[in-house]
């Protein structure tokens, strides 16, 4: 019989949280989940994810939600006051962050 070892399927480096191994957010794995999207649904939207990262990010998030809460709270404050030259110097990235600020708060309604 061999013994079975916890996976951890979140890492904190950078100041934020990520799936492990990846470059996607645990913030977007959360705002999709909170849409109401399905895990598999999520999958389909983040296809280097597997199924298993997806429940185990969720899983994370519903374990620490009120600490993960307060952090998109200070993330979406963070963007609140980020500069306005990022409209000009990258419009398409500005672009991008105002439409997932606008999901979020679709959400939120």
């Amino acid at each position: 019989m061999s013994v079975v070892t916890a996976k951890s399927y979140i890492e904190y480096r950078q100041d934020a949280y990520w799936v492990a191994g990846t470059r996607i957010s645990l913030d977007s794995i959360v705002y999709a989940f909170q849409k109401g999207l399905s895990p598999e649904s999520i999958v389909n939207s983040f296809p280097l994810l597997t199924l298993e990262q997806v429940y185990g990010a969720i899983a994370f998030y519903l374990a620490n939600r009120a600490d993960i809460d307060a952090y998109l709270e200070a993330e979406e404050a963070a963007f609140d006051i980020m500069p306005q030259p990022l409209q000009t110097a990258d419009p398409a990235l500005y672009n991008k962050l105002m439409a997932v600020k606008a999901a979020r708060q679709q959400v939120e309604s």
